[in-house]
């Protein structure tokens, strides 16, 4: 069994969702003793954008590609990799104004490529047989209800802009994370302490069996 395990925050021990990854991972590699496991960070090391080169790159057959080409299109290629490689992914997604890193914009561009991730001919995706958890953290609240309900176009977005590859996500999300730290959202603490309680349960019972799951 292998894990890939990729993270995108940029705040380092301050990340909720780099706490919610690093706990998954721990779940699983307890899980799976003798399993491997691949580390991403794109936030800390993000990859190059989608930019003309890489256009270029992923719309060229690979033997026409100029040098500049052939090396993003081995950028594309060894995250593809990594991912067939892996039995599970977790990507740990917080939301910046109001959306996706654009680190992980980036990973997903990299990903969604023909003749890598899926076949243009026929359309068939070559990534769908993975578990792919998203571990999302978000400083607000966003249920329904809420003043901001819908705002968050990062959790929307994801499974659409995968599509392609057959990667489908599924989400453990904790919110109100900027409770504890913005003074008007003290009173949102305790909710705040609920939902990472909630995130943080859901993850330990990942890989344990639903007899002994608590």
């Amino acid at each position: 069994m292998h894990l890939l395990h990729i993270d995108s925050s940029v705040q380092g021990e301050r990340s909720i969702s780099r706490r919610l990854t690093a706990r998954a991972a721990a779940a699983w590699r307890a899980a799976h003793p003798d399993g491997t496991l691949t580390y991403r960070d794109i936030g800390g090391e993000p990859l190059p954008h989608l930019d003309p080169v890489a256009f270029q790159a992923q719309t060229t057959p690979p033997d026409q590609h100029t040098p500049a080409q052939r090396e993003i299109w081995e950028i594309s290629q060894r995250l593809v990799d990594e991912v067939k490689q892996a039995d599970v992914v977790l990507l740990g997604l917080p939301l910046y104004n109001y959306g996706a890193p654009s680190s992980v914009k980036a990973w997903v561009d990299h990903l969604t490529v023909a003749g890598l991730s899926y076949d243009l001919a026929t359309g068939q995706s070559l990534l769908g047989d993975h578990d792919f958890i998203v571990l999302a953290s978000r400083g607000g609240g966003y249920g329904e209800g809420t003043p901001r309900n819908g705002w968050d176009h990062a959790e929307p977005w994801l499974p659409h802009g995968l599509s392609l590859t057959g990667m489908k996500p599924r989400f453990i999300t904790a919110e109100l994370s900027l409770a504890p730290v913005v003074p008007a959202l003290a009173e949102l603490i305790p909710l705040h302490e609920a939902s990472l309680a909630a995130a943080e349960k859901e993850i330990d019972n990942l890989w344990v069996p639903a007899s002994a799951q608590r």
